[in-house]
């Protein structure tokens, strides 16, 4: 476990903000479920950078990291005794819209009813609505798969993401996305490194038939 030390010189590197305070790790030792665990720390990055030195900062002291978003699931997933890494509290714009290819790029903090605001004077929708949707955030309705009441218009959330771009547990940037056949085995084939090392496991798992069954 870092030390009191150790946290205090992340702190100081990042843009963003670090606490090791009792108070507001108690805040962030719950979300929508009925589980609770008391974080170590909770951080609230400000930048790709601080997101970075955090990846760092886990794989060198061993610790867990706890992507966070909204809360609003009732399953717990954000829940441990990691680094809780609120990615809604700062990293929460709209970088684009395309009206005419009906994309829109967002920041996982992005809310969604606020998103479909921005939207509307476009005349475009997006779909899947939870009924946490006026404060559920992308970044969790991507992870958590999100879809709703009316999912069997909208679907879910992934019928909608055309891609997605973040970092790996070793710091690597990584964008996943829809791949032909030979892409993928591009991919497969790639230098030995942890995002290969992914796609060669997609690839094993699909291989085996007990797993399309």
């Amino acid at each position: 476990m870092p030390t009191p030390a150790d946290f205090a010189r992340l702190a100081a590197t990042l843009e963003g903000e670090l606490s090791t305070g009792r108070t507001l790790r108690l805040l962030y030792a719950t979300d929508a479920s009925e589980y609770q665990e008391l974080p170590a720390a909770v951080a609230l990055p400000r930048s790709e950078a601080d997101v970075k030195a955090l990846l760092a900062f886990a794989r060198e002291h061993r610790i867990g990291l706890i992507p966070r978003a909204a809360g609003t699931s009732l399953a717990g997933q954000v829940v441990g005794n990691g680094i809780v890494v609120d990615l809604g509290r700062h990293l929460n714009r709209i970088l684009t819209i395309d009206a005419v290819r009906h994309r829109v790029r967002v920041q996982p903090g992005v809310v969604r009813n606020e998103l479909n605001l921005a939207l509307q004077p476009h005349g475009l929708l997006y779909g899947p609505e939870t009924s946490t949707a006026n404060r559920a955030m992308m970044g969790g309705m991507v992870g958590n798969n999100s879809c709703g009441s009316n999912s069997l218009v909208y679907g879910s959330t992934r019928d909608h993401l055309v891609w997605t771009r973040g970092f790996l547990s070793d710091g690597s940037e990584v964008t996943f996305g829809p791949l032909t056949a030979a892409e993928f085995d591009a991919k497969c084939a790639g230098a030995d490194t942890l995002e290969t090392r992914i796609y060669r496991t997609v690839r094993d798992l699909l291989g085996n038939a007990a797993n399309r069954a």
